[in-house]
């Protein structure tokens, strides 16, 4: 059997370190926020090139709460593409605002630029561009609209831990970008986490208090807020993996790389990323033309796939009070119709890649 992910690769040669880290932590009756997820929000913001990291509970959480330090409610619109994650617009609507939904690019699979202006109506006060299986959006072209248009950016960078545009992390483009710590993320933690990286102390100093039942001085509450806090074993061993993300990384690009050279000719085709863009590779999708027939024949040799995402935001049926319609976003709902997510992971072997190409391969004779 391949496995579509295998997270025992990653977590048994820090097993050890991980579990005295934890222990330290019970030692120290030290279990929400406090020392360690200080140090994790420290390194964090110096590997992203920012100034300041606020960890939250969870990537959707930081979403949220990003949008509301940013003063995002009922009667606003947020631009997102139409394909993505739900919990992209689903944060947008636990502001209260309206998600703005535009079609992706056919090459990227990202936000396309060149539709967004179209989007923009007297009620839009951001975008939110998702940095999509690891691939940074246009943000160069996102920001000039933005600025032309006097709107914020909130990148979706759930997917993105170390991606780049000619050096610039996510984060360094938009007023923020929010991070997803989920345990199968290129980062991940044990449990769920999150995290905001701003240059913007007044935000970043905004979603704490947000984060933290709207309270710098316990008792004194100063808004109405939520629950959002990061646990101090999360944070322990999100700063051990910090470590090696870079390592993790060159392993799911040279992956990648392999995946590529065999499969040039086959009916096959992955993303495309523009010069200067540093895709991650979180997750490794192709296009087939023959969907089931390619499911079908990894499920017959055991190995894992995943789809991300079938349906389209517009289709879902939480939206379709919005009006649209199939036809509305066609590159968005052909790639949910197409896709398929193979196995990628840090120490995927290279005979691995040669078996699951194989059966792709045969599946379409």
């Amino acid at each position: 059997m391949i496995p579509f992910l295998d997270l025992a690769r990653i977590h048994d040669p820090l097993k050890a370190e991980m579990l005295g880290a934890i222990g330290v932590l019970i030692d120290k009756n030290e279990f929400v926020l406090g020392e360690s997820v200080e140090t994790f929000e420290k390194n964090f913001a110096a590997y992203c090139g920012q100034e300041f990291a606020v960890s939250v509970n969870s990537g959707t959480s930081a979403l949220h709460l990003t949008l509301l330090a940013l003063g995002i409610g009922p009667g606003d619109e947020v631009i997102v593409p139409a394909m993505t994650f739900i919990a992209t617009a689903a944060a947008v609507s636990y502001t209260g605002a309206i998600p703005k939904f535009v079609d992706v690019d056919p090459e990227t699979w990202n936000i396309d630029a060149n539709k967004i202006e179209a989007a923009i109506t007297s009620r839009t006060r951001c975008i939110m561009p998702v940095h999509l299986h690891g691939l940074m959006a246009d943000m160069p072209r996102i920001m000039e609209i933005a600025t032309a248009h006097k709107l914020f950016v909130v990148e979706d960078a759930a997917q993105a831990h170390g991606s780049s545009i000619d050096g610039q992390r996510p984060g360094t483009f938009g007023d923020a970008a929010c991070f997803s710590f989920y345990p199968g993320k290129n980062l991940g933690a044990i449990g769920e986490g999150g995290a905001v990286v701003t240059k913007n102390h007044q935000l970043a100093e905004r979603v704490k208090l947000l984060r933290n039942w709207g309270s710098k001085n316990k008792y004194v509450h100063e808004v109405v807020a939520y629950n959002n806090r990061l646990e101090s074993v999360q944070a322990a061993v999100l700063t051990i993996k910090l470590k090696h993300l870079d390592a993790w990384t060159l392993q799911r690009q040279e992956a990648s790389v392999f995946y590529e050279e065999l499969l040039v000719g086959s009916q096959f085709k992955t993303c495309t990323p523009m010069e200067g863009f540093v895709h991650v590779r979180h997750i490794y999708a192709v296009r087939s033309l023959h969907r089931q027939r390619t499911t079908d024949a990894l499920d017959a040799s055991r190995i894992g796939w995943g789809i991300h995402y079938p349906i389209p935001l517009h289709l879902q049926p939480a939206y379709l009070d919005l009006g649209h319609r199939r036809g509305d976003f066609p590159v968005s709902e052909a790639l949910g119709d197409e896709w398929v997510s193979l196995p990628m992971f840090p120490g995927i072997r290279r005979d691995e890649i040669e078996t699951i190409v194989q059966v792709l391969k045969n599946s379409q004779e």
